[in-house]
């Protein structure tokens, strides 16, 4: 993840370069706002391109970091030509922009680390750089009175960085590039048996962070689930007494055991997670439906049951993939389809 590579270089105090797309025109593998982070021992974290772009950056990077420019503004074009750019054959058919930005000036590490600090706590913020000479603004909270880090007496910095910040997005404007903070999915599994490993693993794969909470001692060894936020016992009686459920975007109750998975359904009815996964059939959807009596009414719009998408496959992780495909889908309001006709 970008903020433990930003945290490591700094522990071992490496230089830090940023790349950050700041603007796209056509297709790309990457939108405004992108990042990817390159440090003077050769590592590198993040992805702007399917590889086609990575190892010029490094290099410019790797230039930086020896005494080069605070900033470096390079063009990938891969518009309308047949002839393939840097014997690669990029053929995405679109021009991305990005900036390259050497975080030991200006504030640059400061302003970035929390941005990304931010992020992982699910905070408001927002970042304005100026591209010219990497100079840089961090907003955070209130967007009508934002807290700053790095150049504070720079009005354009301060309102490009306060505007992103109210309407969370990414833009470039008269040489200043700001960008809000992502929101980082949160998921909540109720249920630690060895079906739930794979489903964590691949939502820490993509960044989410994951709880994973259950009723029987045996199942809650942090050890299993490498990569997860935590690893949590709860009272089988209320769930909800251990855990808030208003911070998550989606959970997916998979205990295996009905008095359980019954109390996990009956704790989410009452709370406003917009997603709720039951693994399960259809028939065991429908008893448990009738245990929760009224309160079953406050779950059905947002209930998935059986949970996941129809890939097809019957191992644990052709499950686990399933599932987490149809989270993505349900977090970015998609129906899960195909991209062709």
């Amino acid at each position: 993840m970008l903020h433990d590579f930003l945290r490591d270089a700094e522990t071992a105090g490496e230089a830090v370069v940023a790349a950050l797309v700041i603007e796209t025109r056509g297709s790309t593998y990457r939108k405004p706002g992108a990042l990817m982070l390159f440090s003077s021992s050769g590592a590198r974290a993040g992805l702007l391109s399917g590889g086609c772009l990575e190892g010029d950056l490094q290099e410019h990077a790797r230039t930086m970091m020896s005494g080069g420019p605070t900033v470096l503004d390079r063009s990938y074009d891969s518009r309308g030509s047949d002839d393939p750019i840097w014997g690669l054959g990029l053929g995405c058919e679109g021009l991305m922009r990005v900036l390259l930005w050497r975080l030991d000036a200006g504030g640059g590490r400061e302003t970035l680390a929390g941005l990304l600090a931010a992020e992982q706590q699910r905070e408001p913020a927002a970042l304005a750089v100026d591209v010219t000479d990497g100079r840089s603004v961090l907003a955070t909270g209130d967007h009508r009175s934002p807290g700053l880090s790095g150049v504070v007496d720079e009005t354009r910095l301060l309102a490009a960085a306060s505007d992103a910040l109210s309407r969370r997005g990414a833009v470039l404007h008269d040489g200043v590039f700001s960008f809000s903070a992502a929101r980082v999915p949160t998921l909540l599994l109720c249920g630690g048996g060895p079906d739930a490993e794979p489903v964590q693993r691949m939502a820490s794969l993509l960044g989410w962070r994951v709880t994973v909470v259950d009723h029987r001692p045996a199942y809650i060894d942090a050890a299993r689930f490498p990569g997860a936020t935590s690893v949590l016992q709860i009272d089988p009686e209320d769930p909800s007494a251990t855990i808030v459920l208003e911070g998550f975007d989606a959970a997916v109750v998979m205990s295996h055991h009905l008095v359980a998975d019954g109390r996990y359904l009956a704790a989410l009815a009452r709370s406003r997670v917009p997603y709720v996964g039951l693994l399960g059939p259809a028939a065991r959807r429908e008893r448990l439906y009738a245990e929760l009596g009224p309160a079953a009414e406050a779950l059905r719009p947002r209930l998935r049951a059986p949970v996941g998408l129809d890939l097809g496959g019957r191992t644990p992780e052709d499950i686990a993939l399933s599932i987490v495909a149809e989270i993505q889908a349900a977090l970015h309001d998609r129906r899960g389809g195909p991209f062709s006709g």
